[in-house]
């Protein structure tokens, strides 16, 4: 016996509930399967950013050797892990098509755009009574060491301004304004007032609880084992614990998007890009602005009683170990400029994997090779600011809307 509903949703993380919640909104009956728990994957340890202000893609101009210089240190911002993998060799390929001025700026508008449209959701989801997603608009500082980190940053904020940013220069006293912590040598910043930051977990959990009072259904511990096909359409979605029949698919699984949709035939190029958190007790002076270290990529998020520190990208496959090498990386980056803070009480220590595509562009929309199937995936390290606007852009593609953005250029074709 299998159950039916109108939309099946694989993936409990930030996209995929926001695709229940729009979904159900709409008065489609929704089953979310996740393997594991709600928020369980990389929306968890996420830094929580809504950040249009500050999104300039992986693959850009003079990356490419930076990255290489970075790729034979395992302590690095950027770190391919040795391995036999073709698809991985095929992704690195996307990744160099991908690193020009054209493109990397074309994907900064398009990514900024969605997390514009991101902001004002969540800015609205906010505001409803009952919720409490720790939303809190105070702009974003990129925080640079060097003249050359400083330069880099400016020149980011001149590129975003031409796309309608306001970043505004910091001097080193006024970064230690805004930042009391601050103590170590610094050459300035600039400041992102418009972002702002959630606290994630508790984000993707309003998101569940408000899809299932609307009649959705969630299914914890449901891994898929196939889906299954008859010609242009999907018939049913087998898990550990059953399956279920289905009306449109939804593939939201992040870094195991592609091993979801094996059976369909599908080219996802998207790699596990595992990131590092790692989570303390809030220091009372911290300040309340989150805080980008432009050097070492590593970045410092106030969330109530607690403070987030990560980063590091590792391709590393699936592989969920953890690199102590890597923590202690982002541990020393953040002693560097915020002495102390790493010491404070250790709440925990996390690891998870982004899904990033080469060219740093979620994928988004439905493939011509099914007529009920979404991909809403791909976001890497921007899951959290991109995610809300998501769903919602799944939603309305499943009930036969005009999508609010254009998907054109997300589209999960676009690869061949």
């Amino acid at each position: 016996m299998s159950e039916r509903f109108d939309a099946i949703v694989i993936g409990g993380g930030v996209v995929g509930a926001a695709s229940a919640h729009h979904l159900a909104e709409r008065g489609a009956s929704v089953v979310l399967l996740e393997r594991g728990e709600i928020c369980s994957g990389a929306s968890y340890g996420n830094a929580g950013w809504i950040f249009p202000s500050h999104g300039t893609p992986l693959p850009a101009p003079g990356v490419i050797g930076q990255a290489l210089r970075w790729l034979f240190d395992p302590e690095s911002p950027f770190y391919v892990k040795p391995r036999l993998d073709l698809e991985l060799v095929r992704w690195l390929a996307g990744f160099l098509r991908a690193a020009t001025a054209t493109r990397a700026r074309e994907t900064l508008r398009l990514n900024r755009e969605l997390s514009l449209a991101n902001l004002a959701l969540c800015a609205e989801l906010a505001s409803r009574p009952g919720v409490e997603i720790g939303f809190a608009r105070r702009g974003l500082i990129v925080l640079c060491e060097s003249e050359a980190g400083l330069a880099a940053a400016h020149h980011e904020d001149g590129v975003l301004r031409e796309l309608g940013g306001d970043g505004r220069a910091l001097s080193p006293a006024d970064v230690r304004e805004l930042a009391p912590r601050v103590a170590g040598a610094i050459t300035g910043g600039v400041l992102f007032p418009v972002d702002a930051h959630v606290q994630p977990a508790r984000l993707v959990a309003e998101l569940a609880r408000l899809a299932v009072a609307r009649g959705a259904r969630i299914r914890t511990g449901h891994e898929v084992l196939a889906i299954a096909r008859d010609g242009r359409r999907i018939t049913h979605v087998r898990t550990t614990r059953g399956d279920f029949e289905a009306g449109e698919v939804v593939i939201a699984g992040g870094a195991w998007s592609p091993q979801i949709s094996r059976d369909l035939g599908l080219r996802l190029p998207v790699q596990g890009a595992k990131g590092y958190s790692i989570t303390v007790r809030c220091p009372s002076d911290f300040g309340e602005t989150p805080i980008m270290l432009s050097e070492s990529k590593v970045f410092v998020t106030p969330m109530g009683e607690v403070l987030r520190f990560g980063g590091t990208l590792e391709l590393a496959g699936l592989d969920l170990s953890v690199n102590l090498r890597r923590v202690r990386a982002v541990e020393r980056a953040v002693a560097r400029v915020l002495p102390g803070v790493e010491t404070e009480p250790h709440v925990e220590t996390w690891r998870g994997l982004r899904p990033l595509t080469p060219d740093d562009r979620p994928i988004l929309g439905r493939t011509r090779k099914f007529d009920n199937l979404v991909i809403a995936t791909g976001h890497g390290m921007s899951g959290i600011s991109q995610g809300v606007i998501s769903g919602r852009l799944v939603a309305e593609i499943v009930a036969g809307e005009r999508t609010g953005l254009d998907l054109a250029p997300f589209s999960p074709d676009r690869f061949g």
